[in-house]
């Protein structure tokens, strides 16, 4: 029987990957003002940032409406194939912390490119957390002789928004880790992510790549995008 238990992890900091925080400034190749200016704002955010992850394990059944994903039912399809054959889901909110709302508040009116670059370093922060987390989660699988699915956000595909609003309530995600969900639906702070990660038997679908899992073929920031 699974626990109702919400955990909580603590991450150090995880290397800064420059080419991902370029491919969200929108810079298709590096140039030395870009680089500059990447490391002007590093050297102003790396403090400030804080890596905290809370999450909790849910058994997955079929559900007369749809799937029944332990804390909620869902009709989502696109949902529904990613955790085909899964037997059970790691449901997880991940944050980064205030610092960069802070800062690309700050900088809105006084640089622009700061913010830019704020947004992106924030941006390429909560992927690299999310990817840390999702790495652990596959090795404590695999030690049961299961597999983990590519992690799945409300938004992506046809999983509505308002999925948000149950998820906040089973991880008790302000309590645990300072994550707030406004009326709109939106995270504070900003540079998080909560997603589903599948447990299932079968390795035909691995772990990590949030892309994989979308739909919106169209989106700027595709990591598959030729």
């Amino acid at each position: 029987m699974m626990s109702d238990a919400v955990y909580v992890k603590k991450y150090e900091e995880p290397p800064f990957d420059r080419k991902e925080i370029l491919r969200y400034m929108g810079c298709k190749v590096s140039d030395p003002r870009a680089e500059l200016l990447i490391d002007e704002c590093l050297d102003e955010i790396s403090a400030g940032l804080t890596y905290r992850v809370c999450y909790r394990e849910f058994k997955v059944s079929r559900a007369k409406d749809g799937l029944d994903l332990g804390f909620t039912v869902t009709g989502s399809r696109d949902l529904s194939k990613n955790l085909e054959g899964c037997r059970g889901i790691i449901l997880f909110a991940a944050t980064c912390g205030i610092a960069p709302d802070r800062l690309i508040a700050r900088y809105g009116r006084l640089s622009p490119a700061k913010a830019l670059c704020f947004q992106a370093i924030g941006a390429e922060r909560i992927e690299s957390l999310c990817d840390e987390f999702n790495r652990d989660i596959s090795s404590e699988a695999m030690s049961k002789g299961l597999y983990t699915r590519p992690r799945f956000s409300p938004g992506y595909g046809d999983l509505s928004l308002s999925v948000q609003k149950e998820i906040f309530a089973v991880l008790d995600c302000y309590r645990k880790i300072g994550l707030s969900l406004n009326d709109s639906l939106l995270m504070s702070p900003s540079k998080s992510v909560t997603a589903i990660i599948g447990l299932g038997p079968s390795p035909r679908a691995a772990a990590g790549g949030d892309c994989a899992s979308c739909s919106k073929q169209n989106c700027g920031f595709r990591k598959d995008k030729p």
